[in-house]
């Protein structure tokens, strides 16, 4: 959500088993299975197969959300990706791609760079947008940043955690949201569970963060409820610009 605003911009899909045994099973006790596995696209298939056909119902029903969903490295890097992308979007013609974005971890993203930027292009000619996710935990230098000019940053929340007690982690995202600045990216603060840590984030200039905070992860049918009934912290309103 935008924080300054209180406006929620958009959900993330995030993923979890239904086990017959075990319960709800979190990803990673599944995914790093079956991370190198065909396996692994199918299910990265089905997962934006299924936000859209979120989207689309959400849509119905007067809402317009946003998705973004987590892709892996071996999905990303498949040479069907983006064949099979269009594919999806084509056979959900009533979502705007506009309303879909793809997260890659940044540490995936680098280690074939030059296949990634190829991708992130395309997305953008299809109208999709996409995100480096858990940006801060690799080794992205500058020159990445240029070859991915499409690709918004996702601060991980490892710097957002302790941001208000730890002058290094804050000083980290005050280079992030600089860099973000210096090369017209998007930025989104990962991992926001205080008021207080949403005020500091706008008196650097990050003006969008996710987190528990906001929400905790919910059914998709729960969303509409919990857009009738969600009034942002009132400081966050007041807040001045940075």
């Amino acid at each position: 959500m935008n924080i300054r605003s209180g406006l929620v911009v958009g959900v993330e899909a995030l993923i979890r088993w239904q086990h017959p045994r075990d319960g709800l099973v979190g990803p990673g006790v599944f995914l790093p299975v079956i991370e190198h596995h065909a396996l692994a696209i199918e299910l990265g298939e089905w997962v934006i197969d299924t936000a859209l056909c979120q989207i689309e119902a959400w849509q119905r029903a007067g809402l317009a959300l946003a998705v973004s969903v987590n892709i892996g490295a071996h999905h990303l890097q498949s040479q069907i990706f983006m064949d099979r992308l269009r594919g999806l979007l084509a056979a959900h013609p009533e979502v705007p791609p506009s309303m879909l974005e793809l997260e890659v971890l940044e540490t995936s993203a680098l280690e074939n760079i030059a296949h990634v930027a190829r991708i992130v292009e395309s997305c953008a000619e299809l109208g999709v947008s996409f995100a480096l996710d858990d940006f801060g935990t690799g080794y992205c230098s500058l020159a990445y940043l240029k070859r991915l000019p499409h690709a918004q940053l996702k601060i991980d929340q490892l710097f957002v955690r302790d941001m208000l007690i730890d002058p290094e982690d804050r000083a980290i995202l005050e280079a992030i949201v600089g860099l973000a600045k210096a090369f017209r990216r998007a930025v989104v603060a990962e991992g926001v569970e205080t008021a207080e840590q949403g005020l500091a984030l706008l008196a650097l200039g990050c003006e969008v963060a996710q987190g528990f905070g906001i929400a905790r992860p919910m059914p998709a049918e729960h969303v509409p409820l919990w857009l009738s009934s969600w009034q942002p912290p009132a400081a966050w309103a007041g807040a001045a610009p940075a």
